[in-house]
């Protein structure tokens, strides 16, 4: 499967010192037990993927990555879009996510999109930021 998270995520890695957690991934595994979604783009090339994982109370965005040449041009906006509505049509009235305390600018664009901060887990190497985004009740 082509990887748009290297070059998604590749910017972080000289921030950080270690490629992050979508880089290092078992694409393999995801895609046999994940929800996957990707974009090609012109000449068979993957632009994004949005990888979905269902717990037993929310949807877990567990992956957004848009290629460099497509970032802020709204895709990941609409692929969280798209998340969101995925998540309602599954029967979740919350959907979360998580990201390194690091990523500030991606922070910012959560939190503009509705998300809020649930708790920061700091692990050895890095503090994880987990967010949460309670859903409308979509009416049927």
């Amino acid at each position: 499967m082509p990887r748009p998270a290297h070059a998604a995520y590749g910017k972080y890695t000289q921030r950080f010192g270690y490629d992050v957690l979508p880089m290092r991934a078992d694409y393999g595994k995801i895609v046999a037990e994940d929800q996957v979604w990707v974009i090609d783009g012109s000449a068979g090339e993957c632009d994004a993927t949005l990888i979905l994982r269902p717990a037993a109370d929310h949807l877990l965005i567990w992956s957004v990555a848009v290629g460099p040449a497509l970032q802020k041009k709204g895709l990941g906006r609409a692929l969280m879009t798209f998340a969101e509505d995925e998540a309602q049509r599954q029967g979740f009235s919350e959907v979360r996510l998580f990201t390194n305390e690091l990523m500030s600018e991606n922070i910012a664009l959560y939190r503009r999109l509705g998300y809020s901060e649930s708790h920061r887990e700091p692990r050895p190497d890095r503090v994880v930021v987990h967010m949460r985004k309670v859903l409308p009740i979509s009416g049927g």
